[in-house]
Formats: C-alpha cells, sequence, structure tokens
C-alpha cells in the first residue's frame, strides 16, 4: 500500500510538473513576439539584410528581447493577479487563474532577464545599455508607472524604439532620428488604440481596473488617434526624402512606400474607431487582409528601392 502511495504521489507530482510548462509558456506570451520584429529596422535600413553576419547578430539581438519582453510579461502579470481576476479576459491568464504559481513566475522572469541582459552584452555594451534601460523601463511600468495618465502609453511607446536602437546597435549601424520618431509615434498609436479598446470593453469598471484608464475617455484618446496618424505619415514622408536617407541610398524613390504606410494606418483606424477593435494589434494584423496588403506592398516596394 505505501509503495502504491509513493507511485501515485510521484505520478502527480510528474503531472504539475507537466502541466507547469504549457502556462509558463503561455504567460511568456511567444505570440507577443511579434513586436520584436523593430529590432529588424536597423538592417533592414542599413541595406545589409542580406550581411549573413549582420543577419546573425540583428536574429540574436531579436531573440534576446524575446527574453527580456517575457520576463517583463511574467512580472507584470505576477503584479497584477489581483486586479487580474476581475477582467473578462484578462482572468484566464496563466497565474490570475492559478495555473501559474507567483513564485514560479518570479524565477522565470529572473532567469529570462538574466539570459536577455547577459546576451546582450555578448553582442556589445550599447546593445546590453539598450536591454538594460528597456528592463528598467517596463519593470517600473509594471510596478506603478502603468497607473500614470499618459506616461504609461509613453513608456510601451519607448519601448519599442529601444527595440529598434539595439537592431542597430548590435550590427554597429546608424538609423536615422527620423526613423526612430517614426517607431515611436506608431508604437503610441497603436498604444492609444489598446487603451481605446479597454475603455470598451471595461466601461465604468475602467478605473476600477487600472487607475489611469479613470483619465481616458473616448472622445479625446479619438483625438489622439487621429493626430497621430497625420504626425506618423508626416514623419515618415519626410524620412523617405530627407538629405540623409537620400545620401544613404542614392535615390527619392523611398517616397513611394508612403502610399502604403498610409493605407494601413487609415485601415488600422477604420477598425479602431467604426469597428471597436484595436485591443490586439497582432492579432488584427493576421485577420485582416488589407493590413497584410500594407505591409507586403511596403516591404516589397522598400526591399526594390533599398536592394535594387
Amino acid at each position: 500500500m505505501e509503495t502504491e502511495s509513493a507511485s501515485s504521489r510521484l505520478a502527480g507530482q510528474i503531472t504539475t510538473e507537466r502541466s507547469r510548462v504549457p502556462a509558463l509558456l503561455e504567460a511568456m506570451r511567444p505570440k507577443q513576439w511579434s513586436k520584436n520584429i523593430f529590432v529588424f529596422a536597423g538592417i533592414v535600413f542599413s541595406g545589409r539584410l542580406f550581411e549573413a553576419q549582420a543577419v546573425l547578430r540583428a536574429s540574436l539581438a531579436f531573440a534576446l528581447f524575446c527574453c527580456a519582453a517575457s520576463s517583463v510579461y511574467l512580472a507584470n502579470d505576477v503584479a497584477d493577479r489581483s486586479s487580474d481576476v476581475h477582467h473578462p479576459i484578462k482572468r484566464r491568464r496563466a497565474i490570475a487563474s492559478g495555473r501559474l504559481s507567483p513564485g514560479l513566475a518570479y524565477i522565470a522572469a529572473l532567469v529570462l532577464a538574466a539570459v536577455g541582459l547577459g546576451g546582450a552584452w555578448f553582442l556589445n555594451r550599447q546593445t546590453a545599455g539598450i536591454v538594460g534601460a528597456y528592463l528598467v523601463g517596463t519593470f517600473a511600468y509594471s510596478f506603478g508607472l502603468k497607473r500614470v495618465f499618459l506616461l504609461d502609453t509613453m513608456i510601451v511607446a519607448a519601448g519599442f524604439v529601444l527595440r529598434a536602437a539595439a537592431g542597430a546597435t548590435a550590427i554597429a549601424a546608424e538609423i536615422s532620428p527620423w526613423l526612430l520618431v517614426c517607431s515611436f509615434l506608431l508604437a503610441l498609436y497603436l498604444a492609444l488604440g489598446k487603451r481605446r479598446a479597454e475603455l470598451l470593453l471595461l466601461g465604468d469598471t475602467a478605473q476600477a481596473h487600472r487607475a489611469a484608464l479613470g483619465e481616458y475617455s473616448l472622445p479625446l484618446v479619438d483625438s489622439w488617434l487621429t493626430a497621430l496618424s497625420a504626425t506618423a505619415i508626416v514623419s515618415y514622408a519626410i524620412y523617405t526624402q530627407s538629405e540623409r536617407t537620400v545620401a544613404h541610398f542614392g535615390t527619392t524613390n523611398l517616397l513611394y512606400t508612403v502610399p502604403f504606410v498610409i493605407y494601413g494606418l487609415f485601415r488600422y483606424q477604420h477598425h479602431v474607431l467604426l469597428l471597436d477593435a484595436g485591443g490586439d494589434p497582432g492579432a488584427l494584423l493576421v485577420s485582416d487582409k488589407g493590413m497584410w496588403f500594407a505591409l507586403i506592398g511596403w516591404a516589397v516596394t522598400a526591399a526594390i528601392v533599398i536592394y535594387r
């Protein structure tokens, strides 16, 4: 009997351990790793996409940012577990639902942060400094700054700029300040789109879920989205025709990518304002054929101009 009891306990422990693995992977949010594609901005716009060593270093930087981002996701879900249980969607998260313990999540977050920072140091000190700045900023966001009106979305947007900068430093490439400005404006645009989706979903309980949401309103966010879409388009157009860009590529033809940017932003804004989407930009990109058209059209046109 004792042998059977010990075997049952061992089998139960193995089953528990196995159940933790899917929960941990889910909490790491691999679906969100697509955001780290900003890391490749430096290699694409430096014209070095077909250099094997540059591709390897940029890919490593991408993987390291995936580790860093997952570290933040885990810490964020631990910090938010008490409020997430009252959210109609977030209550299903691994930590909020009890499928993953906060202690294990914290250990995994520390390991992933160490891997991200250590790997970045292996690339070079500049990249390590940027990954370190990303971790500090996003951990500060998770443990308090997310409750500060406007600063919450601006920190999220700054994270995308740091991704682009890290990708450039990883291959020792220069990146245009105008491109960084465009990255920030686009990221801020997407972050505000998510805030609008939260306001619609939570309604009068939005402030109870997150204090900063009480300062936002649909008319205010809608006006910001309109202003940001226009500013992002103008900034990108200026980038394509700036003296530095024209000298680097030897042509002004990058201007022909602007219509795809306009179409993509306007299409996204149509989904956000009229169809009440925007809570998950990544899912919208996958599901909407018009967004795919804009992305592929922009990529093909840019590749022809840059790598002709």
